[in-house]
C-alpha cells in the first residue's frame, strides 16, 4: 500500500475529522506548555526548583517543596502514556502525508525519543542528577518543534490539492 501522499485522496468527511482532531489536540498541547511556563519559569533552574523544591532559598518569592515519590511516579507515568498515544496518532497522520522518507521518519520517531528524555530526565533530575535539567529543556523544545512541524504539515496537506 502506498502511504506517501494518501492524505490528498481522503474523503472530505475524514479530512474534516482529522483537521478538527489536530486543532483540538494542538490547543491541549499548547495549553500544557503554558502550564509548564507558569509553574517552572521555562528555564533549567526553574525546572530544577519545581521538582526539587526551594526550601533552602530564603529569598524565594514562592515556597516550593520537593515532589513526593507518588507525585513523580504519577507525573512520569501519566505523561509517558498520554504523550505516546498523542505522538502515535500524529505519527499515523504524518505517515500519510507527502514528504521525503527521511523527514517523515524523523517526525515519526523523534517525539518518542523526546518523551523518554523529557520525562525520564525529570525523574533522574528528581533523584539528584542535576545536569538532566538541560536534557529535559532541550528534549522538550525538540518535542514541541516536532509537534508543531508535524501538525502544520498535516493541516496544510489536508486542505490542499496534490
Amino acid at each position: 500500500m502506498q502511504l506517501n501522499g494518501l492524505i490528498f485522496t481522503l474523503p472530505r468527511e475524514i479530512k474534516l475529522l482529522i483537521g478538527a482532531f489536530v486543532i483540538v489536540l494542538s490547543i491541549g498541547f499548547y495549553s500544557g506548555l503554558l502550564f509548564v511556563g507558569e509553574t517552572s519559569s521555562a528555564n533549567p533552574n526553574g525546572i530544577e526548583e519545581h521538582y526539587l523544591g526551594n526550601e533552602d532559598d530564603e529569598d524565594a518569592e514562592v515556597m516550593r517543596f520537593k515532589k513526593s515519590d507518588q507525585e513523580m511516579l504519577t507525573l512520569v507515568h501519566n505523561h509517558i502514556l498520554s504523550m505516546s498515544i498523542i505522538f502515535f496518532l500524529v505519527g499515523l497522520l504524518v505517515s500519510i502525508t507527502k514528504l521525503s522518507r527521511k523527514l517523515k521518519n524523523f517526525l515519526i520517531v523523534e517525539p518518542f525519543v523526546s518523551v523518554i528524555l523529557t520525562f525520564g530526565g525529570l525523574y533522574l533530575l528528581w533523584t539528584g542528577v542535576l545536569w538532566m535539567k538541560y536534557i529535559v529543556m532541550i528534549s522538550g523544545i525538540l518535542m514541541t518543534f516536532t509537534f508543531t512541524t508535524s501538525t502544520f504539515i498535516i493541516l496544510k496537506q489536508l486542505f490542499q490539492r496534490e
